[in-house]
Formats: C-alpha cells, sequence, structure tokens
C-alpha cells in the first residue's frame, strides 16, 4: 500500500500493529501530522499498542466513528526500503506481517520521550566496609571496563538493592552522572590501520573495496583457510563502506566471539562499535536501535536479529562463519539469516561478504553458478602454517568400557603437555552423558514432557531435557522397576570426558568449554580469555570451540567421536561434519608452532573422513552437489517443512492426513508431499508433533502454492501449524 510521504491532521492513515491480524487499521493522523513509515502509538480497544503508518487509509465507513494515533513516537520513520524488506521477507518465510513488525521493533521504550537519566559507573576507592553485597557491585562494574548502567541494571546483574549501590555512591566507590537517554557512538576511523596485508588478502581486499564503491548490489563468497586473515579482509570493506559515510553490519553466529571481535574493531577503527544480541542490556539495546535509525551507529555487531534494525543507508552486511547453522532461525519467524542478509542488501544496493573456511553447499553453488563472486584466501597469516590431519583407527585401539581417550591421543596430550603447549579434546555432546540406563530392568530415564531422554549433567548435579529444558535431580532409585543405584550413564559428555581427562592427566589444567556451564555470556567470554592467556593446558570443548577462536598456544587437537555427526537421515549430515571437523581442526597451530588433528573414527574409510583428511575440499563439495542434485534436494531443488502440534495426538495426525490427501495446490506445481509421520522428537513440551515434507523444482513458485493448500484448513483450538521454507534441520 502506498500514499503520500506525509499527511496531514485528521488524514486517513493505514497502520500496521504489532498484533496478531491479519488487516491493516485505519486511524485518523495526529494533531500535527505524520510520515509514512512514522512509529506511531494507537488505540486498539482498551490497549494502546505499537504501529507503523504503512499507508494511506482505504475509507468506505463512517470516518466518525474512525480514532485517532494517540502520538507519533520519538523515532525516524521507517524507510519505504525496510517496509519493503519486511513484506518480502514475509512472503518468502510466509509469516505474517505483525510478526515481521515485532522483529523490526524489539526495542524497550520505544515510546519514551528524549530525556536524562542517571547512569552509574566504578569510582574510585574502596568502600569503608566490605560486604558480599558491596563486593558484587564493584566486581559487576570492574567486569564492564567502565561502561555504565542504570541503577536497576546493577541491581539485577549483581544480585543487590538498589540501597547498596547508592550507599557505594555516597562514598566514591561508584560515580552517579546525568547522561543523555540515547548518546550518539564515537566515530570510527575507517584510514586507522595497523595491519600489513599479505599479497593474497590485498587483492581479495581491493576487490571487496571495488565492490563497495560501486554502490551497488553484490554478494561475494569470501572462503579462506582457517587462520588466513578473512577478518582483516573484510575490514578492509567495512573501512571502505564507512568512508562513504554509509553503515555496515557484521553478523557473528556466537555471542562469546564478540568479545575478541570488539577488540579487533577497536584496534583497527579506533572505538568500539555498536553491539546487538542477548548479553547486551534493555539500555545498550534501546540506544542501539534509536541510533542506527539516526545515523549515529556507522559499524553494528551482532547477532541474526540485527538484521531488522532500522539502518539509515546500509551498505555492506558480513555474514562470518556463513555456514554455521546457527543463522536458522528455529522458533517463531523462522528464517536464515544468511539468506535475509543476501534479500536486505539486494533492496538497499548494498554489499554481502559471506566468509568461511568451509561454505555451506547453497553459498558454494551459487559462486559455482556466477551469482555470487568468490574470492579465495589459501594460505595463513603470518608464519602459520595448516595442521596435519590423520586418523585415528578406534578399532585397532583396546580401550575399557567406560574410556574414550585412546592411548594413541593421551600419548600426543602427553607430548604436549610436556611442551607447555595446549590441547583441545572436542566432542559435540552436552552434559555428562546423553542416556541414563536402568541396569536392572533396561529402563532409559525420558523427559515427562517429551519423546526424548533426559541428559545427566553431574555439574547441575540434575537431569535435563535438551528439548524443553525440564530438569530433575538424578536419581537414586529406577522409576520404572525401583531397583536402588543400579542406574548408569551410558556413552559420553563434555563433562565425563573432563573427568576422565582429568584421571588420565592429574598434573594437568583441564578447562571445559560447554554453554550450559556458564550463567553468563560474559562468564564464558572470560573463560575463553583465560585459555587463550594460557591458563588452561587441555580444553574440553563442543562445537562452540569450533568458532572463530583464536588460541596462540593450541598445537593439538582430537575428536573424540569423527563419526558422532554421520549417524541419522539429515540430508545435509555429509556438509555439516565436514564443515564442523574442518573448522576444530583449524584451531591447531594458529601461531608460528605447527599443529596436528587427530580423528577417532571407527569407519575412518567413511567418504566424508577421507576428505576431511585429504584436505580435497572441491572434491567433497562436487560429489555433494551431484548427489544432491540426483535427487533434486537443495540447493538444486526446494523443500518446505510442515511441522503439526497439538496435545491431542488423534487430532494431530487426522490434520495431517487430510493435508496429504488435499494436495491439489501443490500438485499443480509439481511437488511431492511426504508424510504425516511422527517428527524425529515426536512430543516437545507435551504437544505431539507431525511433519509433512514438501519437495518441489527450483523455479517453482512453491510460497504461493503453499499459501493456498494451507488455507484450505482452519487451524482450530490448540492446533498449531509452523511452515518452515528451506529446513535446516529434521527434528
Amino acid at each position: 500500500m502506498t500514499g503520500p510521504s506525509f499527511f496531514d491532521e485528521g488524514a486517513l492513515v493505514a497502520v500496521l500493529t504489532t498484533q496478531p491480524l491479519d488487516r491493516l487499521l485505519d486511524y485518523k493522523a495526529p494533531e500535527g501530522g505524520c510520515h509514512l513509515g512514522a512509529f506511531v502509538e494507537v488505540p486498539l480497544g482498551p490497549r494502546k499498542v505499537l504501529g507503523v503508518v504503512w499507508g494511506a487509509g482505504e475509507g468506505g465507513y463512517d470516518l466518525a466513528k474512525v480514532r485517532a494515533v494517540n502520538r507519533v513516537l520519538d523515532a525516524a520513520p521507517m524507510r519505504e526500503e525496510m517496509r519493503e524488506f519486511l513484506t518480502r521477507a514475509a512472503e518468502y518465510t510466509l509469516t505474517p506481517m505483525p510478526a515481521m513488525l515485532r522483529l523490526a521493533t524489539r526495542s524497550p521504550g520505544l515510546g519514551d520521550p528524549p530525556s536524562m537519566r542517571k547512569i552509574y559507573r566504578l569510582g574510585r576507592g574502596e568502600p569503608d566496609r566490605q560486604t558480599d553485597a558491596r563486593r558484587r557491585v564493584v566486581a559487576t562494574l570492574s567486569e564492564f571496563g567502565g561502561l555504565a548502567f542504570t541503577l536497576k541494571e546493577i541491581a539485577e546483574m549483581a544480585g543487590v538493592s538498589t540501597s547498596v549501590i547508592k550507599g557505594l555512591v555516597s562514598q566514591g566507590v561508584v560515580r552517579e552522572e546525568e547522561s543523555p537517554r540515547d548518546l550518539r557512538y564515537p566515530r570510527l576511523d575507517p584510514g586507522q590501520s595497523q595491519y600489513t596485508l599479505t599479497d593474497e588478502q590485498t587483492k581479495a581486499s581491493s576487490a571487496l573495496r571495488a565492490g563497495i564503491a560501486s554502490g551497488r548490489y553484490g554478494t561475494t563468497l569470501l572462503k579462506g583457510v582457517t587462520g588466513s586473515g578473512k577478518t582483516e579482509v573484510y575490514l578492509e570493506a567495512v573501512a571502505a563502506c564507512l568512508a562513504q559515510d554509509r553503515q555496515a553490519l557484521v553478523l557473528l553466529p556466537e555471542i562469546a566471539l564478540t568479545a575478541e571481535f570488539l577488540a579487533r574493531v577497536e584496534d583497527r577503527f579506533g572505538a568500539r562499535p555498536a553491539e546487538w544480541h542477548s548479553g547486551v542490556t534493555m539500555t545498550e539495546r534501546r540506544r542501539c536501535w534509536k541510533m542506527v535509525g539516526e545515523g549515529g551507529a556507522q559499524l553494528v555487531v551482532g547477532a541474526r536479529s540485527a538484521l531488522f534494525l532500522p539502518y539509515r543507508d546500509l551498505g555492506l552486511i558480513v555474514v562470518d562463519e556463513e555456514h554455521d547453522t546457527s543463522y536458522k532461525q528455529e522458533d517463531g519467524v523462522l528464517y536464515n539469516a544468511r539468506d535475509m542478509a543476501v534479500l536486505r542488501a539486494s533492496m538497499a544496493s548494498a554489499q554481502v561478504v559471506l566468509a568461511s573456511a568451509t561454505p555451506s553447499l547453497e553459498s558454494w553453488a551459487n559462486a559455482e553458478a556466477g551469482k555470487y563472486t568468490r574470492l579465495e584466501l589459501t594460505a595463513r597469516f603470518g608464519d602459520a602454517v595448516l595442521p596435519k590431519m590423520g586418523a585415528i583407527d578406534m578399532r585397532e585401539e583396546v580401550l575399557p568400557g567406560n574410556r574414550w581417550i585412546s592411548d594413541t591421543l593421551a600419548g600426543e596430550v602427553r607430548a604436549r603437555i610436556a611442551a607447555g603447549e595446549q590441547s583441545l579434546l572436542f566432542l559435540n555432546r552436552r552434559g555428562y552423558a546423553p542416556v541414563t540406563i536402568c541396569r536392572a530392568c533396561g529402563h532409559q530415564i525420558g523427559c515427562d514432557h517429551c519423546d526424548a531422554r533426559m541428559v545427566e549433567h553431574r555439574f547441575l548435579k540434575r537431569l535435563v531435557c535438551h528439548q524443553c529444558g525440564e530438569t530433575k535431580p538424578i536419581p537414586s532409585v529406577c522409576p520404572s522397576c525401583k531397583a536402588e543405584d543400579r542406574l548408569a550413564p551410558v556413552g559420553p559428555g563434555v563433562e565425563r570426558l573432563g573427568e576422565e581427562t582429568t584421571a588420565l592427566f592429574p598434573e594437568a589444567r583441564v578447562a571445559v568449554l560447554s554453554s550450559d556451564l556458564f550463567g553468563s555470556a560474559r562468564a564464558l567470554k572470560a573463560q575463553i580469555v583465560a585459555i587463550a592467556a594460557g591458563e588452561a593446558d587441555i580444553i574440553i570443548g563442543t562445537q562452540l570451540v569450533a568458532k572463530g577462536h583464536n588460541f596462540p598456544l593450541l598445537t593439538l587437537v582430537g575428536v573424540i567421536d569423527a563419526d558422532l555427526g554421520l549417524q541419522g537421515s539429515d540430508l545435509r549430515a555429509a556438509e555439516r561434519t565436514f564443515q564442523l571437523m574442518r573448522q576444530v581442526a583449524g584451531r591447531a597451530g594458529r601461531a608460528e608452532k605447527p599443529g596436528l588433528a587427530l580423528l577417532q573414527s571407527y569407519q575412518p574409510e567413511h567418504p566424508v573422513i577421507k576428505a576431511i583428511l585429504s584436505g580435497e575440499e572441491e572434491a567433497f563439495w562436487r560429489a555433494e552437489a551431484a548427489e544432491r542434485k540426483a535427487v533434486g534436494v537443495p540447493p538444486y531443488g526446494r523443500m518446505a517443512g510442515i511441522v503439526l502440534s497439538s496435545p491431542d495426538v488423534q487430532a494431530v495426525f487426522d490434520l495431517g492426513t487430510d493435508m496429504a490427501r488435499r494436495d491439489g495446490p501443490l500438485r499443480d506445481i509439481g511437488a511431492q508431499v511426504f508424510g504425516p509421520a511422527p517428527a524425529p522428537i515426536a512430543r516437545i513440551r507435551g504437544r505431539h508433533r507431525v511433519r509433512l515434507l514438501v519437495k518441489a523444482d527450483k523455479g517453482v513458485p512453491l510460497q504461493k502454492a503453499l499459501a493456498a493448500w494451507v488455507g484450505q484448513f482452519r487451524i482450530k483450538g490448540d492446533m498449531r501449524l509452523a511452515i518452515d521454507i528451506d529446513p535446516q534441520s529434521f527434528f
């Protein structure tokens, strides 16, 4: 819907609200009028809700009954490019527009007027009397290195009352200041750089700078071996973007990566950029959202949802580790941030850089087809060389049933300890043990609300469901046969591996890196910094450690179960195993010391394991691409997942069967419907789940057909239907 760019007082305007409605609502423009795209507060029944002026109202009814917009919020109007992006993203993902608008307005206090506020930061001196509460306040403020917070934020983070903080203010230990609510971010200097790029890096950065200079849309796949300096190359593209006075966005797959990356940005540009992820405070989220819209933030470093910030003039989007599965939003609005980044850039005449050592097959295929430019970095930066790769054939190792570290790998670890170097033992399983079984009756302890086994977390002294988060104490009696002391953990998780490592190497300092062992992102970042500084001899880690961390002393990587990802029927199993193993191996030997990566495998002759060891990456991608093309699956075909869920198992199967039977709109485009079938995890949080899978040719109008198909059915009561375009997982 279009209309004039400004609406006079009393003119009829159409408003898109964040409420779950299937239409725009008409209101009268408020006193003083309003712009197209204005963020407004409107009455809806007895409530006041957030909305955006989307165009001119339609009218055709009694105008005397039309209510007026309450007020226009103090925020830059949503630009036409952003409104079009939300519309196109909604059409692609088959998401209702109000849900898309909620993604674009996830900022607290949007309706608050500009004002001054009291902020607090660490002062000088010591309190007259030390207490645990006072120590926590000082420690909390020290941890953030001089950043300022509101009274409420400090109280919540430190777990103290506000009176404790005010007492420290009176003694000068904490400083109280008046500050504007939303400050512009410090200017970044694109001309400041201490890096000397290699010839290969210079060539790649020149190509990226040329793309920025063109002022047109383009996507580049920046493929470089781990440690090749991809970050330095794309920061040159950021510099070129900032020099044009356009904004840049760098997406990272993991919050734990931001601390190291922000330090590199500050080193490169002389100031810290804006941050947008779940680890920042509400105050900073509001500031970031406002300043992005006003042009007061040049560079944003964030998680996938940073794509939906209201950029004034977006010139560059970098998707670092573009292959990472965490870029796919798996609940609420189902979207892939990598694909949405390309869509957003195409509408903003911006450049996209997809950076990875092991790109997704989708990006590889787009580069092969000429849709994306491909730049390659083949050598590690400086004196670092790629690690040697080898397999340990576990069929030839003699190990007791409760051990997972082979004698061969243990010998290599001992050699690293003696040399003062670090080793990483990788196992992509959180917790202590994936299954707890009764040796008397064979019962496996499952979740009460999901069809999933509960995972023992000995660190927490609880069993945890990794689907719904339900926890329960570790029982001493079998819930099925009531036998005492017969419950046993089966299989290893990182906690159990840590226990084994401590027993094998009692003299070593062991650090376990797993997201669920840390109470906050800050604590996790602190541990990563400590490891990089050499405060651990052996690191035990899940896939968290595969994501871009640089540990200079790390020279050995041991993968405990290289076969783990090859199990199951996921069409991306081989691709993901290949990516994960190569990424983990790449952690070794990133400084001047050579590295070694050893994969423990019971099937070292498997094509994926052989491809990892040989380093013949292009051969692997071509073979994988040929297999996918032969059966017409992504990226050489289209797929959509339909998940039906309800507390009533019969109702969910009845609807699934009815949908499969009435598939006319899909048959019209030559698509096939598979199912209904129970989802691999058939019950989560008490809701039974049934899946249907739609498979279609590459060029067909799948979304239109899906909308027509689903539109035949009324979803009533507790039934829920979710459509996942381009599903990344099949759980």
